[in-house]
């Protein structure tokens, strides 16, 4: 009997990998194919969308000529994504217009400034659930069509297209045929209204975005098209092209962006399951069903996904700086060599020397959402060496994600006893502990880290029929580890007080 998988993609911030996904839920990798990011000014992040794309390429056939794959073996694919990067293009030359502009990237501070913006935030915020900050994909579609003036008119004429990378990759991914994207990654846009999951004319005027460019919004489960990849337009080796051309056919029948992926993927299908993926940021999801919940306290409400004709909904929070916080300890400053230094350093201090780190190199998002704030150590005395530093670091992560799970349990009244967790930083046994003891809960990370990938992969796999119930996938879960408290309750809630009054420091 020839094998049978699932093709998942996963588009990062910093790579692209591709997994084959079996009936069982193994996972089976490709190599990560590097992403540059390019940082033209200061707080600017952009990639190049030919880079994008080439990247997901790359991975699919290092996964394919790995793995020996034949055609027929692949019954469906699916996409998932960088939310909010901002991609615009030429619908017939697939040129790229204007560089992708990254979801970290802070560039159109200014624009959220503006007067006409400002005093329709509440509106903005009842109808997309997001704030007005430069972190979603219309503040930059305002900024690409201001300083790019024939991407405005090619929008305006519908020869350009503006998306986000889900919706990139589809198009290129189907010979030009679909230009669609999911309700998970419309909902990041600031123009499209989770109350009744379309695009609003309102918004669209008011962000000056001509609807006619945009991807066309479609459940999370839905067919977007088959693959065409013509291997002789494609700069890659012959054994590449060839292995690529074994996808031809193959329909595409599963779109989610990252962190709604990565909640599927953690089978969290009820009200209040909660999970935090800790990549480059730091995202943590709870699902609060089948009716948006609309925060008092800076957290967001996206649609995370739409399967049956039913979509949940997902209340968030975002912090900007999770896994980035150890590559500049290892890069720019130079105090670990490797990630897992940070395990035996942190645990070789007896606590912390008063040392907090606030992590805003690009602003601070969920409670606080100020994106002129910049980073700081605070508390150093002259005794204070690079360990300490090392531990304020990885510290900060699990402060982060400390108070948005606090600030849901205030929205919603829901205690859960435990939080899901993946990601890479989750190999970082010290922060999963410290994680566990601030917030006296159970800290269930999974056997896999490729959860966002798992997700995206189950979605498609429950479409195209690989699949039979979320009652099957809830059976293929696995965690490989559990973490439960072992510090004092009261010690807990003096570090997190400690990394509280050190933000209360930087905003003055």
């Amino acid at each position: 009997m020839s094998r049978r998988f699932v093709l998942a993609v996963d588009q990062g911030t910093t790579s692209s990998k591709a997994f084959l996904i079996d009936k069982e839920g193994n996972v089976l990798a490709s190599k990560g194919v590097p992403l540059t990011q390019h940082y033209p000014k200061p707080g600017y992040v952009e990639h190049d969308p030919d880079e994008i794309y080439f990247s997901v390429l790359r991975a699919i056939a290092d996964l394919l000529i790995k793995n020996k794959i034949q055609k027929g073996e692949i019954v469906s694919m699916g996409i998932t994504n960088q939310r909010e990067t901002t991609v615009c293009f030429d619908r017939n030359t697939l040129r790229p217009l204007y560089p992708a502009i990254c979801w970290q990237c802070r560039r159109t501070a200014d624009i959220c400034k503006r007067p006409e913006l400002k005093s329709r935030e509440d509106e903005i915020f009842r109808k997309t659930g997001l704030k007005l900050d430069p972190y979603f994909s219309g503040t930059k579609m305002r900024y690409i069509f201001e300083n790019k003036k024939e991407a405005y008119e090619a929008a305006v004429s519908g020869r350009c297209l503006m998306g986000t990378v889900d919706a990139y990759l589809l198009y290129r991914l189907t010979d030009k045929k679909v230009f669609a994207t999911d309700y998970s990654n419309a909902s990041r846009t600031l123009l499209f209204n989770i109350n009744t999951l379309e695009y609003d004319d309102e918004l669209l005027a008011l962000f000056d975005v001509p609807k006619a460019c945009l991807a066309t919004p479609y459940p999370s489960s839905h067919d977007f098209g088959e693959i065409a990849i013509r291997g002789d337009q494609i700069p890659l080796t012959s054994e590449e092209a060839d292995a690529l051309e074994l996808l031809n056919g193959v329909h595409i029948t599963g779109i989610a962006g990252d962190q709604a992926a990565a909640l599927f993927g953690q089978t969290c299908f009820e009200d209040g399951d909660s999970k935090t993926t800790y990549g480059t940021g730091c995202f943590t999801l709870m699902n609060v069903g089948t009716k948006p919940v609309f925060s008092k306290n800076g957290l967001l409400t996206s649609a995370s996904w739409s399967i049956g004709g039913v979509t949940n909904y997902a209340l968030e929070g975002s912090v900007f700086q999770g896994g980035s916080i150890i590559s500049w300890l290892k890069d720019e400053m130079g105090l670990i060599r490797e990630p897992s230094d940070c395990d035996r350093i942190c645990s070789g201090l007896s606590d912390n020397g008063g040392v907090y780190f606030v992590p805003a190199f690009t602003g601070l998002g969920a409670p606080y959402w100020n994106s002129e704030v910049r980073g700081a150590v605070l508390g150093l005395t002259r005794g204070t060496g690079g360990d300490y530093i090392v531990r304020a670091g990885v510290e900060s992560i699990a402060y982060q994600v400390a108070l948005l799970v606090l600030l849901m349990r205030e929205e919603t009244g829901i205690v859960s006893r435990e939080m899901k967790v993946d990601g890479g930083v989750c190999a970082c046994d010290f922060l999963m502990q410290l994680q566990s003891d601030i917030l006296g809960i159970e800290i269930k990370r999974a056997a896999s880290d490729e959860m966002t990938a798992t997700g995206v992969g189950f979605i498609s796999g429950l479409t195209s029929g690989f699949y039979d119930s979320l009652d099957e996938l809830k059976n293929i879960y696995r965690a490989s580890h559990c973490y439960s408290p072992v510090r004092d309750t009261e010690e807990s809630a003096k570090l997190l007080d400690g990394y509280r009054e050190a933000v209360k420091t930087l905003l003055g």
